[in-house]
């Protein structure tokens, strides 16, 4: 495919369509830019009218083995003529990708619960950590996503944004310490010369926010919703140890950060620790809904027959699409290669950043990067007008990314598929770099 897009973009087919969507539709979903998807091939997106983009959207991080990868496409239409969906009654997809996850995984991870989505699997955790010890409090932090349910919103860190504001009350004793958001640090220090001042964090709310009775900590490896924000090393080897001398399980979710995305095939091996629980997600299939929580026979075995359950978890077609993708994955060196075009994603971003006063951060790994958008880098104020702006005109050149993010909205998020190549990642960043310079320029 070569990128092409029409002067009448959005075209007729896609105007009907949003139409269509606008009339019938709840319009709680993210406020994209009007693309309306018809076929989608490797790293590139066709919409209805026949326009063509480059995605660094990964269909929010889910497409890790590019769109439509055929060997996850011929798994999917084998399996769909035989069994599709069995309940929770064996089946040989599912053992099989059980098994698959404990191998590729920790060696105290030693099984592996199917389910359907990363909310799902955040809230089997969280449950599996509060039956097995005993105790009740769920530690998380600020600026968190875990999902969207009720037990995941309340383990999220911003209550006041617009995916949790009016839901309320949220689940009970769930309480929140600070993530290193170091960019805009609460403490008014600088790392590393701060030392991690905000783990101490840990031991403020422990103190006044709970019995002591943490049953567990959940921690993204970044977070993925407040904008792409990566803790220091020294903080993850320091929450691990936090845990080890409260006797609090440590959950990892790596729904966002997992099969390749940050350069290797899981995140928390970029600061060797341990989870006890691991909850999976979005790229662990690159195509149909699937999940899984992978963790310690010790904690798993705590669940007699009926407690845990789903209805479509584990099904023989997602299971064994699930299968196929990290053969792919593995087989195809997909971190790798994420972690090769993330030093020349770093290298054109921090080109842009010199450039570009309203380029405030530039954050990431492998190929999931955050861009912060300010009115100025000295005062660091929000601008996240401007982020929808270039996300706009971006889209228009021919790149597509999703709505900015962020806990101000001002994030924009890079998250190319991981099989794209140096000559579509040089091509990515000269659409944005146009698309930054028509936005500033313009304005």
């Amino acid at each position: 495919m070569d990128i092409h897009v029409s002067q009448d973009f959005p075209g007729p087919k896609a105007q009907a369509i949003l139409a269509q969507a606008h009339r019938y539709e709840p319009h709680s979903m993210s406020e994209q830019v009007p693309v309306v998807w018809k076929k989608a091939d490797g790293v590139y997106v066709e919409d209805v009218d026949g326009n063509v983009f480059l995605d660094f959207t990964s269909g929010v991080l889910v497409v890790n083995a590019g769109h439509s990868h055929p060997r996850i496409v011929e798994a999917i239409r084998d399996q769909s003529s035989q069994v599709i969906n069995c309940y929770d009654f064996a089946n040989e997809y599912r053992s099989s990708l059980a098994k698959k996850l404990v191998e590729i995984t920790p060696a105290n991870l030693d099984k592996a619960f199917l389910l359907s989505t990363g909310g799902e699997a955040t809230e089997a955790a969280m449950k599996m950590a509060r039956r097995y010890t005993g105790k009740q409090t769920i530690l998380s932090f600020t600026g968190a996503f875990h999902g969207r349910t009720y037990g995941a919103m309340s383990a999220g860190g911003k209550h006041s944004g617009a995916s949790t504001k009016g839901f309320g009350p949220f689940l009970p004793m769930v309480s929140h310490a600070y993530f290193p958001y170091c960019y805009r640090c609460l403490f008014g220090k600088e790392y590393p010369g701060c030392r991690c001042a905000c783990l101490q964090s840990l031991d403020m709310v422990l103190e006044t926010q709970t019995e002591g009775n943490v049953a567990c900590v959940i921690t993204e490896t970044y977070q993925g919703g407040a904008g792409s924000i990566l803790p220091p090393r020294e903080w993850m080897l320091g929450l691990e140890a936090w845990c080890k001398d409260h006797d609090a399980l440590l959950i990892i979710d790596e729904v966002q950060a997992s099969f390749g995305r940050t350069g290797k095939l899981f995140g928390f091996e970029h600061h060797g620790i341990q989870p006890h629980l691991l909850c999976l997600g979005k790229g662990i299939s690159s195509s149909v809904p699937l999940s899984a929580v992978v963790g310690e026979s010790r904690i798993m075995d705590c669940l007699e027959p009926g407690t845990l359950s789903s209805t479509h978890g584990g099904n023989p077609l997602c299971a064994r699409a699930g299968l196929a993708n990290i053969d792919v994955i593995l087989e195809e060196k997909l971190p790798q290669n994420a972690a090769s075009m993330g030093e020349i994603l770093a290298s054109g971003f921090q080109s842009m950043k010199n450039e570009l006063e309203i380029l405030g951060d530039v954050r990431g790994q492998g190929l999931v990067w955050g861009l912060e958008i300010v009115k100025d880098k000295t005062s660091k104020e929000p601008n996240p007008g401007a982020a929808k702006s270039v996300v706009h005109a971006a889209c228009r050149k021919g790149l597509l990314m999703i709505a900015p993010i962020g806990m101000y909205g001002n994030v924009l998020r890079i998250a190319p598929p991981l099989v794209i190549d140096r000559e579509r990642i040089e091509q990515g960043l000269d659409l944005l770099r146009d698309a930054f310079r028509s936005v500033v320029y313009t304005d």
